[in-house]
């Protein structure tokens, strides 16, 4: 049930209260329900009410922290069904699963993708070492997936395995992922002697939910719910009833993030296995499995969760500078457009086509548009010549021609004034026409 104003009212206080100036404690209240102001910033709560408003007033579905040091990761507290209500917030994770038998050759694939974009750094976060029986053999892909730094899950059912496993890697706090109907008692004893994660599947959605109620009974609420791997249409209804239910029907025995093994789902296909990896990015993995990930494949689908988990309230940018393109150095010709991550990556690309060496030059313009930024006062002569300035451009190119939007022609008189020495040459209106423009240009 969601946390409303009366309901700290009722358990406020009625004194002048300094955390919002008002006898009645109302504003603070207001203030809390709608999210502005944390509960404990009342210093007349008393522990009591703090307990009882602490958990109304958590998101429905849990918060969970996976990992440790710079390998943590968040998952859960999601608000929303839908990305356009509010936001997402904790972004879907990626792994690779391995077992004692693949995993030499699958370690040095998974570390060639990682890169960054967009300030986001973009590699495979967990590795799944999957249990196929042989105790040693399993624990020695666990210690060689361990070496590598990144988060992992222990795929095991056998409880004796999975305790040896803990052994080795609790203090990174992998995902223990194992517990069922028939061993959740003793799967959630060393879950919560290690204090990981603990993964919860079934058979069905109804076993689920028993096996979910028993471990909260056992006073276990670290968990992440597996949505099965009987059948693509079986995963997608289970994702989706599972958030349905914490989000929109309030059932917090629901309210727990989601894990998808499209490498179960569809093994032996890995284009499968990437629309999967889409599908459930959107609908709600909150970790994805996956067999393997090429640089290729990566591309489109670290894309696609950037601008899922991206707040839509706030524009993704890229970082002001100097990109180089094409090779180009201090002899290059220069051009200049907005930091909004849409237009550089279309201006970047048709730079690349062109094979033109280019140094492209990014101001702030706020994460706007050409046109909106132009409008806004965020890109004009003046912000560019300040630019010019703080990057110190004049001492690092020697390459004194200068390429503006073609949508900002306008600006050509000013900038000429406010850069003297550079010649403005303005580019075409649309990015389809700079490769035609810069070979021309080069001649």
């Amino acid at each position: 049930m969601a946390l409303k104003g009366l309901d700290i009212f009722k358990l406020t206080p009625k004194t002048n209260c300094k955390a919002c100036g008002n006898p009645t404690c109302m504003a603070f209240a207001m203030k809390v329900a709608q999210g502005t102001v944390t509960l404990d910033k009342c210093p007349h709560l008393s522990e009591e009410a703090l307990a009882a408003l602490g958990e109304a007033a958590a998101p429905p579905m849990k918060s969970l922290k996976i990992g440790a040091g710079k390998a943590e990761h968040s998952l859960g507290g999601e608000t929303v069904l839908f990305r356009h209500d509010k936001t997402f917030v904790s972004k879907s994770l990626y792994a690779v699963t391995v077992n004692p038998e693949n995993i030499d050759g699958k370690l040095p694939e998974l570390a060639r993708v990682d890169y960054e974009r967009i300030g986001e750094r973009m590699y495979v976060e967990l590795i799944n070492v999957e249990y196929s029986g042989d105790k040693e053999a399993f624990l020695g892909a666990v210690k060689k997936a361990a070496e590598t730094g990144r988060t992992l899950i222990l795929d095991v059912q056998d409880t004796e395995a999975a305790k040896a496993a803990l052994e080795l890697v609790k203090d990174a706090k992998p995902v223990l992922n194992g517990a069922n109907e028939s061993n959740y008692k003793e799967m959630s004893a060393l879950a919560l002697e290690a204090g990981v994660v603990l993964g919860v599947g079934g058979g069905s959605l109804d076993g689920i939910y028993d096996t979910l109620t028993a471990l909260e009974g056992l006073g276990n609420k670290n968990l992440i719910i597996d949505v099965g791997s009987a059948s693509v249409k079986e995963a997608f209804a289970n994702a989706v009833q599972i958030r349905r239910g914490a989000l929109k029907d309030g059932n917090r025995s629901a309210g727990y993030p989601s894990l998808v093994n499209a490498a179960k789902l569809a093994p032996d296909n890995g284009t499968m296995q990437l629309a999967l990896a889409s599908l459930f990015t959107v609908k709600y993995g909150s970790i994805v499995i996956l067999s393997g990930m090429s640089y290729a494949q990566a591309l489109p689908l670290y894309g696609l969760r950037q601008n899922i988990f991206t707040d839509p309230q706030k524009p993704m940018k890229v970082e002001p500078g100097i990109y180089s393109i094409n090779g180009a150095d201090e002899n290059s010709v220069c051009a200049t457009t907005v930091d909004f991550a849409l237009t550089y990556f279309i201006i970047s690309g048709e730079i690349e086509r062109s094979g033109v060496p280019v140094n492209l030059l990014i101001s702030d313009a706020g994460g706007y548009s050409v046109l909106t930024a132009w409008a806004a006062g965020k890109l004009s002569a003046g912000s560019l010549a300040r630019f010019f300035k703080e990057q110190a451009i004049e001492g690092k190119i020697k390459n004194r021609s200068l390429i503006i939007p073609g949508k900002v022609a306008v600006l050509k008189g000013e900038l000429e004034e406010n850069l003297p020495g550079w010649q403005i040459i303005v580019a075409p209106n649309e990015a389809v026409g700079l490769v035609k423009f810069l070979k021309e240009l080069k001649g």
